[in-house]
């Protein structure tokens, strides 16, 4: 059954769409991620152009953050004060991945850089989680790493503008969140992520913020500074595709429940993975639509 997105100005089948979400929602539920850094891909390989695929992903990620952040709140997993620095600086952040795009859309290259930035991104991360999922199965057990939090916290103290986290119950100045979610921010707006895959770790690893508190605190972030991003994408370049948005987020909440269950029944590692390999493919056919011949150069060349 097809159906017309008008802000893409493309007819996807539905079933098509609402499959596409189904299936990050699937993988969302069964291996613990927000699914963001693969809707986007999807969605592109599927016809949706990348700018539209980008902001339309993050309306969806609101839906999907917002039920995560509420059963956070209730476990007391969120540190506002945290929050509240991660949040400006992701809003800061942005607002100035925002402006990028609608100067490569000018430039008629948004499209190009979208695509550029996934393959690096998916395959860097893909290929760290597949080596590191490798190493845990042959050890046996994920062992944490933390054979520098001395020197990281050293390094911290010597900045200005130090601030308590009672909740995370860490201290650092106020630019290390900052700058950090400043940067994952300009990927949300550019990529259409939540930014949580590479956000999480850098608060364990770098910002020494417990697990349970860097995942609900994270969510908090994710959810309005997607908000944002959905609101600067719809005013200042028009590619938020609400019909786009619903349908996806029909299809990744029914996934999301199946995920969940089959997780229970499978191991950590294993799971890594699997999701490390999709990541990869994914990849690697990004890859090939840069480097093969379009099917119309003139669409190609107006970057859409």
């Amino acid at each position: 059954m097809p159906i017309f997105l008008p802000v893409a100005g493309v007819t996807i089948n539905l079933f098509l769409l609402i499959g596409a979400g189904a299936v990050v929602g699937f993988l969302s539920g069964l291996l613990g991620v927000g699914g963001g850094f693969l809707l986007t891909p999807i969605l592109m390989m599927i016809g949706v152009p990348p700018t539209v695929a980008a902001a339309s992903d993050t309306n969806s990620i609101i839906a999907t953050s917002s039920s995560g952040v509420a059963a956070h709140f209730r476990l007391g997993n969120v540190d506002p004060k945290l929050g509240s620095v991660l949040l400006l600086g992701g809003l800061t952040g942005a607002a100035i991945g925002v402006q990028i795009i609608k100067i490569l859309r000018t430039l008629g290259n948004a499209d190009f850089v979208i695509t550029v930035t996934y393959v690096f991104v998916l395959g860097s991360v893909g290929s760290f989680m597949f080596v590191e999922s490798l190493r845990s199965l042959r050890r046996g057990s994920l062992v944490a790493k933390t054979s520098h939090p001395k020197e990281q916290h050293n390094l911290f103290a010597k900045l200005p503008f130090q601030m308590q986290f009672p909740r995370s119950g860490i201290q650092h100045s106020v630019f290390v969140p900052f700058v950090l979610c400043s940067l994952v921010g300009i990927l949300t707006a550019v990529m259409g992520v939540g930014g949580g895959f590479i956000m999480v770790p850098m608060m364990v690893y770098l910002l020494r913020t417990p697990m349970r508190i860097a995942v609900g605190t994270d969510l908090f972030q994710i959810l309005f500074t997607c908000a944002g991003v959905t609101l600067m994408q719809s005013v200042t370049n028009h590619t938020v595709d609400l019909m786009l948005a619903l349908l996806v987020a029909v299809g990744s909440t029914i996934g999301a429940q199946i995920g969940a269950r089959i997780g229970r029944y499978l191991r950590g590692d294993q799971l890594k993975i699997v999701l490390a390999s999709i990541v990869l493919a994914v990849m690697v056919k990004m890859m090939i639509s840069i480097i093969s011949t379009p099917a119309c150069l003139i669409a190609y060349s107006r970057g859409h």
